[in-house]
């Protein structure tokens, strides 16, 4: 059997690394210098040997960067995408650092002149160089693992939904290497199977199984009904040594990936992750929302004023319309909007959707309302601190007592401010659509903010957000 040589790898992973930082650095110092290209721009250069006495710091420097961001960590946990992006990342930070050392020694004659174009020709060339090399390596373990090398044999013990999941996702990826031995379980008859995944006999059966050393890791998938066996399984893992990893049952109670807080020795399980809990990242959040509306105010200022004008010429009532939306923590406030129906009732209003053809939308509202322009005044709210510019778009009070008890997990979305655009309706769910595909979006939103998420979604708004057919 072939057992788990992480190890082994990673210090190929750094050997490697090393010499494609040194290659990058080497051929960006002749594309810029040894070709004679400085030289025909008029430069006047430094000798090689300034150059080549850089790497002493670059190559050590890089490979801390690497392990900084988790470069290290074994190919089955880290995809493709993240570990670019961790490679971008980290060249990113080391080209700063590099020159920022550049700029406090420029007083230095040897420095003053050492080549900037060098600096970014090295930055461009290792991040691509880096990622093919990591691309290669991970090929040649999917071949390896392919033809039964460089596996990683594995046992479940305990049926459960946390079972059949990792099942699907070995199945999934073979690239992972993952040999699943069978599984252990005393609910499920013997033979019987999930994904050519059998159960080869009940739980009292893992002492005879880790007495023959033939598994690199055990993994605990017992169903919630079953925990009371835990200690005892754990207890046999740990006096067999082999390496044990516990899958919790839980994704009927907690359907997101929580994360834990260490409150001085005791593990709490957080069932939701949100990044905007975080001071630091809602004053950041906040701090864009306010230039971002004082941006929008000044940009679409002049077709305001137009359209406050042609509302109060062609339909008697107010310009700007309020209704009451539930936002931030459960609190109500007042959004604001360009009116775009004729004045109603306001019990009435309440409780009733917009639908296709609606008498009460105006000629002009029809035209507002298709373009999103109608939802521009809330930008005052942004100011305000009710809404944000972007979050889960925020509903009347009678629909969140009704969602609240029909659709599950429906609350979560008050747990930040709400958006004048979000993830939701950029992907088209707006107007009548489905409520359900509108919440996921919005918990997937809540659960993976990130100030570039913000962005993105933003710009995207730009080109998908402000016409959208299931506006009316």
């Amino acid at each position: 059997m072939i057992k788990d040589n992480q190890k082994s790898l990673n210090r190929i992973h750094v050997v490697l690394d090393a010499a494609v930082t040194a290659i990058s650095y080497l051929l960006a110092w002749y594309i810029v210098i040894g070709s004679g290209w400085a030289e025909r721009l008029g430069k006047r250069g430094l000798g090689p040997e300034y150059y080549f006495a850089a790497l002493i710091v670059i190559v050590p420097g890089y490979l801390l960067l690497y392990s900084v961001f988790n470069l290290y960590t074994p190919k089955r946990v880290l995809g493709r995408r993240n570990e670019f992006g961790k490679i971008f990342k980290a060249n990113s930070i080391g080209i700063l650092i590099f020159g920022l050392a550049l700029y406090l020694g420029r007083k230095e004659a040897h420095i003053y002149n050492f080549s900037q174009r060098v600096v970014v020709y090295f930055y461009t060339i290792n991040v691509v160089l880096i990622a093919a090399e990591r691309n290669a390596i991970r090929i040649i373990l999917r071949s390896m693992r392919s033809q039964g090398y460089n596996q990683k044999h594995i046992l479940l013990v305990g049926y459960s939904a946390a079972a059949e999941g990792f099942v699907d996702r070995v199945r999934a990826n073979p690239q992972w290497g993952y040999h699943i031995q069978g599984i252990l379980d005393d609910t499920k008859p013997q033979g019987s199977e999930y994904s050519r995944v059998e159960v080869i006999g009940g739980i009292d059966e893992l002492d005879s199984i880790l007495e023959k050393n033939t598994l690199d890791e055990i993994a605990i998938t017992l169903s919630l009904g079953d925990y009371k066996k835990l200690r005892h399984i754990v207890a046999l893992c740990e006096k067999s040594g082999v390496h044990t990893k516990f899958i919790p049952d839980y994704g009927n109670i907690i359907p997101t990936v929580p994360y834990m807080e260490d409150l001085q020795g005791l593990p709490v399980i957080h069932i939701r992750h949100v990044p905007l809990n975080s001071l630091l990242n809602a004053a950041i959040k906040r701090s864009v929302d306010i230039v971002g509306a004082l941006f929008g105010l000044l940009l679409f200022s002049p077709v305001m004023v137009a359209v406050a004008v042609l509302i109060k010429a062609t339909s008697p009532g107010p310009v700007i319309y309020c209704q009451e939306r539930v936002g931030l923590h459960n609190r109500p406030f007042r959004m604001y909007k360009f009116r775009s129906m004729t004045v109603q009732d306001p019990g009435k209003e309440k409780s009733r959707w917009t639908t296709p053809g609606d008498v009460r939308v105006t000629n002009i509202g029809k035209i507002i309302r298709c373009t999103s322009v109608d939802e521009t005044p809330q930008f005052f709210n942004i100011l305000k601190g009710d809404m944000s510019l972007v979050g889960p778009r925020p509903e009347r009070p009678f629909f969140v007592e009704k969602f609240k008890e029909e659709i599950p997990r429906y609350m979560i979305k008050h747990q930040v401010r709400p958006g004048l655009t979000g993830w939701a309706q950029v992907n088209g769910y707006r107007g009548d659509t489905s409520i359900i595909k509108r919440i996921e979006h919005d918990l997937y939103y809540i659960e993976n903010w990130t100030l570039g998420f913000d962005f993105k979604i933003m710009f995207l708004t730009v080109f998908k957000g402000f016409i959208n057919k299931n506006a009316y």
